[in-house]
């Protein structure tokens, strides 16, 4: 039960943050800093994201409560919102409008990039956020499955390092039709995923 618990989360997550997708976003924001201020705004972004995934993991199924949410309704709108978000990685769209919302950012001239537009929305986005609130449901009371959880959240988000680390290399070794191909499979998985969510939440109503 913990690994496969542990498989479907890091699956989840893996494709809703999409690492890979997000580097040609990261070498656009930071186009023109030196090494090190890419390294930083690098780290920096992971860490901020970091802690808004595990702060929707650890208190996102209270606040729903508090505002008297069903765990089943939201897991059927989560999975909706989820199968959006794939639906726009299979015909893409999504990279599009990324790009446009990181250009609309530089424009304006941000002062820490770290924070918007990478962390939010790009990588702690309404997709990501909605999937560590169901993912955090599934776990329910198990300390040990909510571990696992946070632990997948931490591998994601040095995923996402690592890719920026190397998003130069990553980029010029997928090239675009590479970049395309990955992007198309990538939202296949997550409509599956997604469906299964909106399954989950169906069936917790009617049980």
């Amino acid at each position: 039960m913990p690994f496969d618990f542990f498989v479907s989360a890091l699956v989840t997550l893996l494709v809703v943050v999409d690492p890979l997708g997000l580097v040609p976003i990261f070498i656009s924001v930071t186009d023109g800093l030196p090494r090190v201020a890419r390294r930083q705004v690098a780290l920096r972004s992971t860490l901020i994201a970091f802690v808004i995934l595990c702060g929707a993991a650890l208190i996102g199924s209270w606040l729903l409560k508090e505002l008297g949410i069903g765990l089943p309704a939201f897991r059927i709108a989560g999975g909706l919102l989820l199968f959006s978000i794939a639906s726009e990685m299979v015909f893409g769209v999504r990279i599009s409008r990324q790009a446009h919302e990181a250009e609309a950012a530089a424009d304006e001239q941000v002062r820490n990039i770290a924070a918007f537009p990478l962390a939010i929305p790009l990588m702690a986005g309404p997709g990501a956020i909605t999937a560590a609130i169901l993912l955090a449901g599934r776990a329910g009371n198990d300390l040990l499955l909510l571990g696992c959880l946070l632990g997948v959240i931490a591998i994601v988000m040095i995923a996402c390092l690592a890719a920026f680390r190397l998003g130069a290399p990553l980029s010029k070794l997928l090239g675009v039709t590479g970049g395309i191909v990955l992007e198309r499979l990538l939202g296949v998985i997550l409509a599956a995923l997604a469906v299964q969510f909106v399954v989950d939440g169906v069936r917790a109503i009617w049980s």
